[in-house]
């Protein structure tokens, strides 16, 4: 018998952002490779560059008025009243408040799913249907997209006069002047002068 210590690893719960569903129901995942496409004179197109898109994650989720999570907003708003506050909204309603904040914040969030977690997503649609069954619970469609972050950096060049070659490794400046006319040009009338014909 082995004394060696055993690891449990402990999976994440589910969660968009830090709002976790009572219940997820299905998630479609997406990682798509853009290959581009020049045409050339004979023969098929030829690919030269292929490039990531940013992932997507549809989630369909899902609250409800009878959950754990909706005893305890109840039990909240019930103190709230009895203390002279507003009585506050149903658990579904102060759920999807939650998610149209988080998408209105326009913050990337951490997705956790089963299968992987996603960094820097944000909530790009949010669909939500209500009938006669579902009054009392709130079924979610939420599209989650990728968000391909950047960093840039801003520089100075050293004065002209400290470069060997400033007109080379200078800083670009549009003091440039453009000639429309040269001195062989046709007149505006558009035909030329007997000079350039040597007559």
């Amino acid at each position: 018998m082995s004394l060696t210590p055993q690891l449990i690893a402990i999976r994440p719960a589910r969660s968009i952002g830090t709002i976790q569903a009572q219940v997820t129901i299905e998630e479609h995942h997406t990682d798509e490779l853009t290959i581009t496409e020049n045409p050339v004179e004979q023969g098929a197109s030829v690919s030269d560059h292929a490039f990531l898109r940013p992932a997507e994650v549809i989630i369909r989720c899902g609250w409800s008025n009878s959950g754990y999570g909706a005893l305890s907003n109840t039990a909240n708003n019930v103190v709230s009243a009895a203390n002279g506050g507003d009585s506050g909204d149903t658990y579904v309603r102060t759920m999807y408040q939650k998610l149209r904040a988080l998408q209105g914040s326009r913050e990337p969030f951490d997705l956790v799913t089963g299968k992987r977690t996603y960094r820097n997503m944000l909530i790009a649609a949010l669909a939500v249907t209500t009938d006669e069954r579902s009054e009392n619970a709130l079924m979610v469609t939420a599209t989650c997209r990728q968000v391909i972050i950047v960093t840039t950096k801003a520089t100075t060049l050293p004065p002209a006069a400290a470069q060997r070659l400033p007109e080379r490794t200078g800083e670009t400046s549009r003091g440039a002047v453009q000639q429309l006319f040269g001195p062989k040009a046709p007149s505006l009338g558009g035909a030329f002068p007997p000079s350039m014909w040597g007559g």
